[in-house]
């Protein structure tokens, strides 16, 4: 069996046509600010393999071909011309991190004292493109500790082989101001639904309605539209069971503990619980964050989520 070839992150319309601009407009750095999974990231990386592109405009103004050698390693995120850095979000041991921070030991070897980053910014930079040019995507530049931020901002004011920095936050104010300062800016809005509805269609998926409003326009989260109606699908199941029986309740607790994602799973809960009176809102979501504090403590998974579901029943007035 033939595997399908690995193609660039595609861009609904809208997305798609913010490409020359950022092309033309050229510069060191740019930030790219919007809601999260608005579709930064997916902007960013083809917009890094447009600048390393050996035929741009082949299929539209100011897009990447993605056919050619460099294209073709971008699309398997391989692009020896591309690094990208964000927080992490597992400890060296493997437990989730409790703060959400790209700190100077991914910025400069010589401080990553755990040895967590395989590249480092500063080294990453030393070496001359394989292509055209060297590109930087800080996904979380609101994490960045101060140090890492002062130690970049010295590297974009300078920038080796002509590099270009692409800094992703969901606020132009969450980042550090001096960062700011120095990188052009572009508001990354959401997609019409529209849009995302003929973007799913040629994606292969069909669209639907109760995953186009959660999406509310977030293409980014919609690039993952299988895991996005897989977390929907859990949440719902687990709102009927808690209506349904304390038995049922506590099953599907221990079916979402299997597959949860913190944050999908938690915001697909509280979409599905959006049509209930406020006050069992209100008790349901401190239930919801309660949750996600035991686990983030790395309380006892199994135990928590029994919890949890208990918690739900309360709320819904069925103990």
């Amino acid at each position: 069996m033939t595997l399908p070839a690995p193609t660039l992150p595609r861009l609904p319309q809208s997305h798609a046509a913010l490409l020359p601009e950022l092309f033309r407009a050229g510069g060191n750095a740019w930030l790219l600010t919007g809601p999260a999974r608005v579709g930064k990231r997916e902007i960013a990386l083809n917009l890094a393999a447009l600048h390393n592109c050996t035929r741009p405009g082949l299929h539209g103004e100011g897009q990447p071909c993605g056919e050619c050698a460099s294209c073709r390693a971008a699309a398997l995120s391989a692009h020896p011309d591309t690094l990208t850095l964000s927080p992490r979000t597992v400890t060296s041991t493997g437990k989730a991190a409790r703060r959400r921070i790209i700190p100077i030991g991914a910025v400069l070897a010589a401080r990553d004292q755990g040895k967590d980053y395989e590249q480092h910014v500063y080294e990453f930079l030393e070496v001359r493109p394989t292509y055209k040019r060297r590109v930087v995507i800080i996904d979380g530049a609101e994490t960045l500790n101060p140090e890492a931020a002062n130690a970049l901002l010295k590297l974009i004011e300078e920038p080796p082989h002509g590099a270009l920095f692409l800094l992703l936050a969901e606020e132009v104010r969450s980042v550090m101001p001096t960062l700011v300062s120095r990188a052009n800016r572009l508001g990354v809005p959401p997609a019409p639904d529209q849009e995302l509805a003929r973007w799913l269609l040629l994606g292969g998926h069909q669209p639907d309605a109760d995953v186009l409003a959660f999406a509310a326009g977030r293409a980014g989260l919609l690039a993952e539209a299988d895991a996005v109606q897989a977390a929907l699908s859990d949440a719902r199941a687990l709102s009927d069971a808690v209506k349904d029986s304390l038995w049922a309740a506590l099953e599907a607790a221990a079916a979402l503990e299997k597959t949860f994602s913190p944050a999908l799973h938690a915001e697909a809960l509280r979409f599905v619980w959006k049509g209930e009176p406020s006050s069992v809102r209100a008790e349901a979501d401190d239930a919801l964050e309660a949750l996600l504090a035991a686990l983030e403590a790395y309380a006892n998974p199994g135990l928590s989520f029994q919890v949890f579901a208990l918690s739900l029943r309360q709320a819904l007035g069925k103990d």
